[in-house]
């Protein structure tokens, strides 16, 4: 199924995209698209039986796409999760996952305005594949125990601010958590949609020039194993969000002066089965 949420921001009404490419509303079956949700197999039963007879209203297909996920839990993230990303920047494969987290609200729509921040640089994109976790789990001991809690996957854009994140001390949350750097959609596309999470392309475009263009087959750390390893240090529960990491493409790893972004420019992304996005960035 591919659920979203549609509608102003702050006041988004759950839908589902049924196989015909038509909107339909789930207002009468379900309050949101949230963990409690993800967690509900029932419900989720329901949702998927109302959609192929389709039973449930059609909306209107230019109403505003937000976030597809509700009261996010907690946003973690993963760094440095491509071989041809880590070559780029000059980095060594890292032996075990880079992990840092993002604030629940840096998450706004697949189509929202992004904000260039006050004083800002060097703003990057970056393209990632999404994990949407739908079972509580703790010390996955497998990869399949791993996989069967993870309720869907999404389209991410881990915007970052390099200066912030790398050249101004500390750790790289100050690069991470600015205002509107976390776009996320368009749909939450459950994982029976996505047999194989390590065979998805993923693409970044910046003014209609490719900038990315890889495969989660590059990953250093393949989705089972992401999840399995956060599970060791980190309660996941319905409605967390695993951002997996970039491929290479990124303006940080371009030659000088690096392409970094500007008020002006418009991003777009996409990924194998998950949809696509598109960022008009502007001043903060």
């Amino acid at each position: 199924m591919k659920l979203l949420r549609v509608g102003p921001a702050g006041a988004e009404r759950p839908a589902l995209l049924d196989n015909e490419g038509v909107l339909r509303d789930l207002g009468g079956l379900v309050a949101d698209i949230d963990g409690s949700l993800l967690a509900d197999g029932a419900a989720l039963e329901r949702i998927a039986a109302a959609g192929a007879d389709r039973s449930l209203p059609a909306l209107d297909a230019s109403l505003r796409i937000g976030p597809p996920l509700a009261r996010i839990g907690k946003i973690v993230c993963i760094g440095l999760n491509y071989h041809d990303h880590a070559a780029e920047t000059g980095a060594q494969a890292p032996g075990e996952p880079v992990v840092f987290m993002k604030a629940p609200d840096t998450v706004v729509g697949p189509q929202d305005t992004v904000l260039v921040p006050r004083g800002s640089r060097k703003t990057d994109w970056e393209v990632e594949l999404a994990v949407v976790i739908g079972r509580e789990l703790r010390y996955a001991a497998s990869h399949e125990e791993a996989l069967a809690a993870v309720a869907g996957y999404a389209v991410a854009h881990d915007v970052s601010e390099r200066e912030f994140q790398i050249e101004r001390g500390g750790q790289w949350d100050k690069g991470k958590n600015c205002e509107t750097f976390n776009p996320l959609g368009p749909w939450l596309v459950t994982a029976d949609e996505v047999p194989d999470p390590q065979a998805l392309s993923l693409k970044l475009w910046v003014n209609g020039e490719l900038k990315q263009d890889g495969s989660t087959a590059d990953q250093i750390f393949p989705v089972a194993e992401v999840v399995r390893y956060l599970s060791q240090f980190m309660t996941l529960y319905p409605g967390d969000v695993i951002n997996t990491g970039t491929p290479a493409g990124v303006a940080l790893g371009q030659p000088e002066p690096k392409p970094y972004l500007r008020p002006g420019d418009v991003v777009e992304l996409a990924i194998e089965g998950l949809g696509r996005q598109r960022q008009e960035l502007k001043s903060a």
